[in-house]
């Protein structure tokens, strides 16, 4: 499916470029396995609607795609008559529906130059050439224009010129993301926390209605330092699998001392309305006198309080059954690579500025496992929507886009990623920046480097992560980006130019800062 012939930076799939307006980047892959069928996968990052996006490619692609469809099995479930009437020998349904019916949605998922539309992007970049040929341009004496400009004279120049040719200028900025999406976001990460905390305060809100509260502070003071005692029994890594970092789990537990605080104002403020709503609905059955607001809050508002001390008893339980699965987890040292894949993959590296991988594992059985990894991806995703909003994943500046999601009845995880630069240098920056919520994200496969309390070691063993992490890749068949020649740093510095142009006047303060970007 690649349109032009040509070298290393050859501009390809204009067609793609031109019908497909929202679209960044686009993947087409097969993983084999001697487990499962192969697995023929798309992965699109776009602006925008994907019922917009799915008929874009339609039009654009559809006929390759229904080839590629004939050759994959018929699903067994509901959407087998989608397929039968998309491989039909009349072709009578868009082959972009049967895409869009099998989406499956990220569980994690980052977006690099968040924000930022494809169209923003390439029109900014265009903005940033403009700026550079006009910084470039001599006066009649030869001598540079803007040398001898103070910085605040520079932007009013520079921007009188440029904006001739982008009018754009002269609007009013797209806020790359509004502040009400930000407290949504933010909203929404409150919201998980305070029901995950709720939920393992069950426990312990039960028991405090039960029983008195010196029966029940004894028990939780007992079990809790019975639990803590075995966990220090069996906290030392395996032997030649302890990685030092500079993570500390204490120091992030601190820092959750607001958030605790406000559970308990939230709990109590929705437990003790619902209360009161349940005895006024049993006292209209004639099963019992309806209680008031000051006797709901007198009987729940302790129970909620006692209720949290549980977690000092369910934390310590849960790590300790964990800690007791890692100690017999069985890792995978050597993966086997195929070295024919291998040699395909290098070859097509390095082409462009971004390049792209995929990769699929198997996920660890088991009940404790699978609740980890969905929740801990939940929590995962949405603290990346709160805290990576300035085009970065954190300190890492490579990222374009990046996700995870659960495939093959959860059984299966599969992560792909748009990034800067070599394969090598991407995940040695997840290794030594990312680390803890690396091991977090994928910390459950098989075969996974020795994790010690979920977020320890782990992704820490640098060489062993990246041996199982290649055995897991496959060749991208088919990859598109809409902007090969743009780093995530470049669009951001694009960006910075640009917003700094659009404001008529800077103080000496933003003036500094913007030149630097020149």
């Amino acid at each position: 499916m690649r349109e032009d012939k040509g070298g290393p930076g050859t501009a390809n799939f204009a067609r793609i470029i031109e019908t497909v307006p929202t679209l960044h980047f686009l993947s087409m892959s097969v993983f084999a396995g001697g487990d499962y069928d192969p697995l023929f996968i798309l992965e699109a990052n776009f602006d925008g609607s994907a019922g917009v996006f799915w008929g874009q490619i339609e039009a654009t692609l559809g006929d390759d795609l229904r080839e590629i469809v004939c050759c994959c099995k018929r699903p067994r479930n509901g959407d087998g008559e989608l397929y039968d009437a998309v491989t039909a020998f009349d072709r009578s349904s868009a082959v972009a529906s049967y895409f869009e019916k099998r989406t499956q949605k990220p569980s994690v998922f980052h977006h690099g130059n968040r924000g930022m539309s494809r169209a923003r992007i390439l029109r900014e970049h265009e903005l940033f050439l403009a700026v550079r040929r006009e910084l470039e341009t001599s006066d009649h004496t030869g001598l540079d224009r803007y040398r001898e400009l103070e910085p605040e004279k520079i932007h009013i120049a520079l921007r009188e010129q440029v904006a001739k040719q982008h009018a754009w200028l002269n609007d009013e900025p797209v806020e790359r993301i509004p502040a009400a999406e930000k407290l949504r976001d933010l909203l929404k990460l409150l919201l998980y926390s305070i029901i995950l905390i709720f939920v393992l305060s069950i426990p312990g809100f039960v028991l405090a209605l039960l029983l008195t509260w010196k029966s029940y502070l004894t028990f939780v003071v007992i079990a809790a330092a019975l639990l803590v005692f075995a966990i220090f029994l069996i906290r030392k890594p395996l032997p030649g699998t302890e990685i030092k970092t500079d993570f500390k789990m204490l120091t992030m537990l601190r820092q959750q001392g607001l958030l605790i605080a406000g559970y308990v104002v939230a709990a109590t403020a929705l437990l003790v309305p619902i209360v009161i709503l349940g005895s006024y609905v049993l006292s209209a059955f004639g099963l019992r006198e309806a209680i008031g607001f000051n006797e709901a809050f007198r009987v729940l508002a302790p129970a909620v309080l006692l209720g949290l001390l549980s977690l000092f008893v369910t934390l310590p339980l849960i790590v300790l059954w964990l800690r007791f699965l890692e100690l017999r987890d069985s890792s995978h040292d050597a993966p086997h690579v195929n070295e024919r894949v291998f040699r395909e993959m290098v070859r097509r590296e390095d082409w462009v500025a971004q390049n792209h991988m995929g990769s699929i594992v198997h996920l660890r059985p088991g009940v404790l496992r699978t609740i980890i990894v969905r929740v801990g991806h939940l929590g995962l995703g949405l603290l990346l929507r709160v805290k990576a909003t300035n085009g970065y994943l954190g300190s890492m500046r490579t990222v374009h886009f990046a996700h995870w999601a659960f495939l093959n009845n959860g059984s299966r995880l599969l992560f792909f990623s748009n990034f800067d630069h070599s394969w090598d240098s991407y995940l040695d920056d997840f290794i030594e920046k990312a680390h803890a919520g690396l091991t977090l994200a994928w910390g459950c496969g098989v075969g996974f480097p020795p994790t010690r309390f979920l977020v320890y070691d782990g992704a820490s063993h640098g060489r062993k992560f990246k041996n199982w992490a290649l055995a897991s890749r496959t060749v991208s068949r088919f990859w598109y980006s809409a902007y090969p020649t743009l780093t995530v740093d470049q669009i951001e510095r694009n960006y910075r130019i640009a917003d700094g142009l659009h404001k008529k006047t800077l103080s000496g303060t933003e003036v500094s800062k913007w030149i630097r970007d020149l």
